[in-house]
């Protein structure tokens, strides 16, 4: 049997309909919750994490955007996920900021006790927080598939969006 597993990148409130949420994230829910429930391997999940005072971080002056604050409904799962999460019993790793080192650190001791034989990413932001888990796994993991569900995922813009999977593919990253 295969050893695949999905990474559900963000699936937030305030990434769906609250601070930073777009159409284009409220179309995805659905369908991204129906794929990872389905999913046969290992399912796991980011949160964007912040914490008070997030103005006052390097992202925060950049993003002047208060989101994701811990412990606050935007933080949240949005509940089409969180049921899958929780059907699951999947891991969630909370990030301070774009892309998780921990979650590749978790990768790495799986792959050492059972080799991977691909790694897929769905969610949100497509040109933010998915490209650059995408591309932290890759690089850690050069001979390992990873592909991102491009049907699956949105950008701050359908622009953006499509520049992020332009810069993945660019980078061994099957874009589908």
């Amino acid at each position: 049997m295969a050893n695949n597993y999905l990474i559900v990148v963000d699936m937030q409130h305030d990434f769906v309909s609250g601070a930073l949420g777009t159409p284009e994230a409220q179309a995805i829910v659905a369908d991204a919750a129906a794929y990872a429930r389905d999913f046969e391997g290992t399912v796991v999940f980011t949160k964007d994490t912040h914490e008070e005072g997030y103005l006052e971080t390097q992202e925060g002056r950049n993003l002047p955007v208060v989101h994701c604050v811990r412990d606050t409904p935007g933080w949240e799962l949005v509940p089409e996920l969180e049921e899958v999460r929780a059907e699951r019993g999947a891991l969630v790793f909370e990030k301070p900021t774009f892309g998780s080192v921990q979650l590749v650190w978790w990768l790495a001791e799986e792959n050492d006790a059972e080799p991977i034989d691909s790694i897929e990413l769905i969610g949100l932001c497509t040109d933010i927080c998915v490209v650059s888990n995408a591309l932290l796994i890759k690089a850690h993991f050069p001979e390992i598939p990873v592909r991102v569900n491009s049907a699956l995922c949105a950008g701050v813009t359908p622009a953006s969006h499509d520049a992020a999977l332009t810069t993945m593919k660019s980078c061994q990253v099957e874009v589908r």
